[in-house]
């Protein structure tokens, strides 16, 4: 019996996997810390050959970043992942000459050196694009390759104070408030990866590769909304709210009488109106000041104790059970604990688990989205330092005995 596309295939029949969309794409990621190195990571998670290339007494720092579990850095496991690891010392005449040699085969190379340091080498665009005009270079600093603070060091830290994310975040009264993890970073290194995959399209027309500037401090004020619209046509700087928002109401955690934390938005004028029905406050929704968001916020304090009021005199499966049923949009204030079980997480397998060498069985973040043909995965999580540095060298062409002379002079 042939299939509905006549082939005679039976359509029960698993069908071969299909190559990742990212397959034979090359990429040598240069880059330390966060940003740069999370951008090269993503494209290694949907198939793209990554060569992490480290110092050789100098890794990357991350390695040693947060946790560690009988001397293995943790965070180097989901930041490393997908990647081989080789040593080479970039500012030495032999490591540049193997770089190079690297570059030529390469489709991308993700770096985050201060702006001149590869240049100084002799590791600039001029020389890696005379050896590769195909090549995306993609250059992810603080500050971007020119202007007055371009030369300073750059972290995501910095990003997220100077972008105004900072001022806006945190109580009325308190002090600017900053995220306790690498939120300037993340966002640039997603920023990246968009970044080189357009540079990518467009060498498909073109022929010929190009510079990336990426600089943190910029991602992160895209993200923050029209900010410098409202400033430019209504001279608004928006302020600390903690928890509320100018935008909408009712908009903030309510504890319930349990002790555990609830999530409310009504950013949709439905949604406001179901949850103020259902919290027994409907004459709430005929004020004339309820039909806009920010009509709403300007009565948050009004807003607040109604729903506020009623969720505390409630457990939280209770306010769970009653907000769904009105379909109101509601969310548990979740640490990791409740992540790792919570079975939305689980049926999506956001949380999966890896096979490791130094730690067996380990779960980190999957990949970033499901593709329905070509999916990615997580093959391997981040391996030791340089351990794949005498396998690559090899696909190079270098002998055993070339390998050996440039360890020994300390350019690996």
């Amino acid at each position: 019996m042939t299939d509905a596309t006549g082939t005679g295939t039976d359509p029960k029949a698993p069908s071969a996997p299909a190559a990742p969309p990212l397959d034979g794409l090359r990429v040598l990621d240069l880059a330390t810390l966060f940003a740069g190195p999370l951008a090269a990571t993503m494209l290694g998670d949907f198939g793209a050959e990554v060569i992490k290339v480290e110092h050789p007494t100098r890794p990357d720092p991350s390695r040693g970043h947060g946790p560690a579990k009988d001397g293995v850095g943790l965070w180097w496991k989901i930041l490393g992942r997908n990647k081989r690891t080789i040593t080479l010392d970039l500012c030495s005449p032999p490591g540049r000459d193997v770089l190079l040699r690297l570059a030529a085969g390469a489709d991308v190379i993700v770096e985050n050196f201060r702006p001149g340091t590869l240049e100084r080498w002799g590791l600039g665009w001029a020389e890696l694009c005379a050896v590769n005009p195909r090549l995306v270079l993609a250059r992810v600093t603080g500050f971007g390759q020119f202007g007055p603070y371009s030369r300073r060091p750059g972290f995501g830290t910095l990003a997220e104070a100077m972008s105004g994310f900072a001022a806006m975040t945190g109580e009325p009264e308190g002090p600017p408030t900053l995220p306790p993890f690498g939120l300037a970073d993340s966002i640039a290194a997603l920023a990246t990866a968009y970044a080189v995959m357009t540079a990518l399209n467009g060498r498909a027309a073109s022929g010929r590769g190009q510079v990336v500037d990426l600089a943190i401090i910029e991602p992160i004020l895209t993200v923050l909304g029209p900010q410098p619209l409202w400033y430019d046509q209504l001279g608004y700087v928006q302020p600390r709210t903690g928890n509320r928002s100018r935008n909408n109401a009712p908009r903030n955690t309510y504890r319930t009488a349990d002790g555990s934390w609830l999530a409310v938005s009504t950013s949709a004028q439905s949604v406001a109106e179901r949850v103020m029905r259902l919290v027994g406050r409907e004459e709430l929704v005929e004020e004339p000041w309820f039909t806009t968001g920010s009509g709403r916020a300007d009565h948050a304090d009004v807003l607040d104790e109604a729903v506020g009021g009623w969720i505390a005199r409630r457990s939280r499966d209770d306010v769970m059970a009653a907000f769904e049923k009105a379909d109101a949009a509601v969310a548990p204030v979740y640490d990791v604990r409740d992540v790792m079980d919570d079975p939305q997480y689980r049926a999506l397998d956001t949380v999966t688990e890896v096979a490791d060498p130094d730690l067996g069985p380990i779960r980190m973040q999957n990949v970033l989205f499901r593709l329905s043909e070509t999916p990615g995965a997580i093959r391997w999580a981040g391996r030791a330092h340089g351990a794949d540095t005498d396998a690559v060298l090899g696909e190079l062409g270098l002998s055993a005995p070339e390998i050996a002379a440039l360890r020994e002079e300390g350019a690996l």
